[in-house]
């Protein structure tokens, strides 16, 4: 019976002992618990200092990388460098052409601004005394002028043995209608290029695309293979001639469509003043030569 009693109390208070112990120790471990997973937390948020301190050191390091300027290698200088005689021949022949067209066109829109002006001042010589002083009111170079002053000598000089055969109005006409048809004449000069330049020049810029054709289907034969790089260059070359033609032929064509307007607007003007010429010139000498006789018969 002794024996019974002292087993359940030894082991009593083997259990109490165990307990607080374990009560002891509960704290320091939770401690260290809860300090672990706050350690963790704290290692990823420190972790990317270095990694940001490695990009921005790599972005420092970084070589700056210029920008390369690429050569167009089937533009208009490598066509020039490149291109045969032929090619060069075409390409200096539309050159002509566009600039003798600008140089025309130019020079005839300041011919014709100058004889708007002279058309103005022609208006004033009807207000004169006489014809002589008409003709002196006018400008050196006016073809107003001109023309007054071809009527005054039909008028003056009517000599000759086939000459005197020839009445004095149609002889008077004949000078004045003389002297508009070369102001006409004057005012028509350069407009033959024009034309020309705007009805060839398409076809000059055609012979320069069939001929970088030529050269197209030449590199396609010689190479076996109709590759982009065997290619580029001729058709590059042929379409820069088609774009050539147009951009001399049109401005010609324009040009001369403006300037005959211009042109015809301008006669207008001349032919109304040598027809009021004709009248005034022809009765100043009927009544000249009514004066004359009037004195011979006294």
């Amino acid at each position: 019976m002794k024996t019974r009693a002292k087993t359940p109390l030894s082991t009593f208070l083997a259990t109490v002992l165990f307990s607080m112990t374990a009560a002891l120790s509960t704290p320091m471990f939770a401690a260290d618990a809860a300090s672990a997973p706050a350690a963790e937390a704290a290692a990823p948020a420190a972790t990317p200092a270095p990694e940001a301190a490695a990009s921005t050191d790599a972005a420092a390091s970084a070589p700056v990388v210029a920008k390369e300027t690429l050569s167009n290698p089937y533009g208009l200088e490598a066509l020039w460098k490149e291109g045969d005689f032929i090619t060069k021949g075409t390409l200096f022949i539309m050159i002509i052409m566009s600039m003798g067209s600008w140089y025309i066109l130019i020079t005839k829109i300041v011919d014709q601004i100058k004889l708007a002006g002279q058309a103005k001042e022609a208006r004033k010589f009807w207000k004169s005394a006489s014809v002589t002083a008409g003709i002196s009111g006018l400008k050196d170079g006016s073809p107003y002028r001109f023309i007054a002053e071809s009527g005054l000598k039909a008028t003056e000089h009517h000599e000759g043995a086939l000459l005197e055969q020839i009445d004095l109005n149609s002889w008077v006409t004949m000078s004045i209608q003389r002297s508009v048809d070369k102001v006409q004449s004057r005012l028509q000069d350069g407009l033959a290029f024009l034309a020309t330049v705007g009805s060839t020049a398409p076809f000059v810029g055609l012979f320069g695309t069939v001929w970088g054709i030529y050269h197209a289907l030449t590199a396609i034969g010689m190479s076996g293979q109709a590759s982009i790089d065997k290619v580029a260059g001729p058709v590059g070359e042929a379409l820069i001639m088609t774009a050539i033609g147009l951009a001399v032929a049109v401005p010609a064509v324009l040009g001369y469509n403006f300037l005959v307007r211009r042109n015809k607007s301008s006669m207008e003007e001349v032919r109304a003043f040598g027809a009021d010429l004709h009248s005034v010139v022809l009765s100043g000498a009927m009544s000249k030569a009514a004066a004359n006789s009037t004195k011979k018969a006294a």
